[in-house]
């Protein structure tokens, strides 16, 4: 399997800070915190107009069905550029530190769409994809800034899966990156677990063996790290209360029911309210999510990272304000009309950290 990686491995400089007080969600924090975000944004795809040898991407070509040329390409770059920009501006003003994507063809589109983000808005991401067997040639990403984030380990997990028709799962990698933010170490797994393609049911499945495959993923970084601090991210093609999430995962409602390793949904609650990440049939999915472990859920103090709260970013440039569609994320193509003025068909999601400063 075809491996493309992009990445600077940093040395850690310093490895003191450590500590975070168990933060309630809505508490406003006073006295010296450390904020950081870490958020996940399904770019709805991200291709190129370039053929890859081997994958599946004529659909997105000059002369495939979308009619996918440069213009349109580089209005794409500039709009998600944008949207990245505005990820977390409101409590961190640099950015978030780690942002997971999905639906990116290759290092390539995703190293374009930091240059812009870099260059028109004073960041400095450094892109991170392994290329997996997607039958669509679809990945899963990582950006990162490296003033904030320091891996020190990258690797792919492939699903192992079947169809209920015998037929081969071909999926994205699941995504580990593993580093220090701010000193202290976090792991990160980044995925787009298997759609619901012929329906919900018979292709739940293949989403609940993704999630045996990312407790196992946990599971092995227990073992050399009892006290690890995981962070699971991902469009996962499921809900908070889904079989997948809830039963097979364990994936808790409240904070405080997650063991230290165990999980706590950080999106549940937000969906019940009403909120989504994405609009189906006059209805909301939360499929975007973000799920903490409870050594991170629950951190006793706030000298080492802790969770805050919780974010869907729906601002209202990344929603359609009129027509039937209002209300809703506005995509890039809509039955196969092009928008130039659109993003994707998810809104992002984040998350905060807190901790004290030295």
């Amino acid at each position: 399997m075809k491996r493309t990686i992009y990445v600077l491995l940093l040395v850690v400089l310093s490895m003191g800070i450590a500590n975070a007080k168990k933060t309630p969600k809505n508490e406003v924090l006073k006295g010296s915190y450390l904020v950081e975000c870490i958020a996940f944004y399904n770019l709805e795809n991200l291709f190129d107009t370039i053929h890859d040898e081997g994958k599946n991407d004529y659909e997105y070509l000059p002369d495939g069905g979308m009619k996918w040329d440069g213009v349109k390409y580089n209005y794409k770059i500039k709009n998600m550029a944008y949207a990245v920009s505005r990820l977390g501006e409101d409590v961190t003003p640099g950015g978030p530190a780690c942002i997971g994507v999905a639906e990116v063809e290759n290092l390539r589109c995703l190293q374009d769409l930091a240059d812009e983000v870099n260059a028109k808005y004073n960041r400095n991401y450094i892109p991170i994809l392994l290329e997996g067997p997607d039958r669509r040639g679809v990945d899963v990403g990582f950006l990162y800034n490296p003033d904030k984030f320091k891996p020190v380990s990258i690797k792919g997990h492939e699903l192992k899966a079947h169809y209920a028709d015998g037929g081969v799962v071909k999926t994205r990698l699941q995504l580990l990156v593993s580093g220090y933010l701010h000193g202290e170490k976090l792991h990160i797994i980044v995925n787009h677990w298997p759609s619901r393609y012929g329906g919900e049911l018979s292709s739940r499945p293949t989403r609940d063996t993704a999630a045996m495959l990312t407790r196992q993923i946990c599971d092995s970084i227990y073992l050399k790290e009892p006290s690890a601090k995981i962070i699971i991210m991902g469009d996962l093609n499921d809900d908070p209360d889904n079989h997948s999430c809830k039963d097979v995962l364990e994936a808790k409602l409240k904070r405080e029911d997650a063991t230290p390793q165990g999980f706590y949904n950080c999106f549940w609650q937000i969906l019940k309210s009403g909120t989504g990440t994405l609009a189906y049939n006059g209805g909301w999915n939360l499929f975007d999510q973000i799920i903490i472990n409870g050594n991170l859920a629950n951190t006793p103090d706030r000298k080492h990272w802790s969770y805050w709260k919780a974010e869907v970013f729906n601002k209202p440039f990344l929603t359609y304000q009129e027509g039937k569609d209002k209300g809703t994320p506005r995509r890039t193509l809509k039955a196969g009309v092009w928008d130039f003025g659109g993003y994707g068909d998810h809104y992002p999601t984040m998350i905060y950290l807190v901790r004290e400063k030295k």
